[in-house]
């Protein structure tokens, strides 16, 4: 009797345990949000990196080597975006699980459309270039999804019993993602080949899809400040092209493009790359609907 009801305590026990959501750890805000679309209620999702924050320059904190050790799941941007921050917390996690090339760490750029990807050999005389391409391709609707279906497979492989369930929210994402980018589409069509500045090279994707045309950056090279001379080059640029709208991420002074929207007559257009940039901004659909919506009135 003793024994039997021991066998029936593991097994409940064993149960408990495989009902237990997969612990995911995302680099980004961005990447768990879309985590969470797909993985739903069976899996737990936590980001390194705060919505607010330049996702290039993140200061380690024993959190996030609390948050590696109990992660099944490392899910990163990749093309060298985490490179000066990363590493370092993986190996000091001791977490073998969520190691380059195992099961359990996730590199996202595999599975999306790259831009920007360097003709010429990469040094450091060009700024802070990524060797591999442009490592924000989330700001893009086409990627979305395809970020969702590397989650999907990725879910399912981990966790083979709840694929049926993973496949159905990979499903219910891409209607949303379709639907909501018509709208976006639609949206900017009347601005289709404007001429935009924007601060980073971060919005390359996001202009690709929605037909605008990046003339130039505020920064001479990524990751280099503006000089005089460059600034002079802009305003001058910007005035020839009739350039309208600057875009700036909020981790950026907006002193500098302030001061060429005044010298151009543009406007300057703070815009969000990541999920939980600003109250509100929770998910990946609310993201692009904010930013959409501040752009095609920006360019109105």
């Amino acid at each position: 009797m003793k024994r039997t009801l021991v066998l029936a305590l593991a097994l409940v026990a064993g149960s408990v345990a495989q009902a237990e959501p997969l612990n995911v750890v995302t680099t980004t805000s961005d990447l768990a949000s879309i985590a969470r679309e797909v993985g739903g209620d069976r899996v737990a999702v936590e980001s390194i990196a705060r919505g607010y924050q330049d996702p290039h320059f993140v200061e380690a904190k024993p959190s996030f080597l609390l948050q590696l050790r109990k992660a099944e799941l490392l899910a990163v941007v990749g093309l060298e975006l985490e490179i000066g921050w990363l590493p370092p917390l993986i190996e000091q996690s001791r977490n073998s699980e969520v190691r380059p090339g195992t099961d359990g760490y996730l590199d996202l750029s595999a599975g999306v459309e790259i831009l920007d990807r360097p003709s010429a050999k990469v040094d450091r005389s060009m700024g802070d270039i990524h060797a591999s391409g442009n490592p924000h391709y989330w700001l893009e609707p086409g990627n979305a999804v395809r970020i969702a279906i590397q989650f999907r497979d990725r879910f399912a492989k981990l966790r083979p019993a709840e694929a049926p369930y993973f496949t159905a929210r990979l499903n219910e994402f891409k209607v949303r993602a379709n639907d909501a980018n018509k709208r976006w589409t639609e949206a900017l069509a009347p601005y289709k080949g404007a001429k935009i500045v924007t601060y980073h090279r971060s919005w390359s994707n996001f202009a690709r899809r929605y037909g605008l045309d990046v003339v130039d950056f505020v920064e001479p090279k990524p990751g280099v400040p503006p000089s005089p001379s460059h600034l002079f080059e802009l305003v001058q640029s910007m005035k020839e092209q009739k350039v309208k709208v600057i875009l700036v991420e909020p981790y950026f002074d907006l002193k500098t493009p302030n001061s060429v929207a005044q010298k151009t007559g543009a406007k300057v257009i703070v815009m969000y790359p990541s999920v939980g940039g600003a109250p509100g901004l929770d998910d990946y659909f609310k993201l692009f609907d904010r930013n959409v919506s501040a752009l095609a009135e920006g360019l109105r």
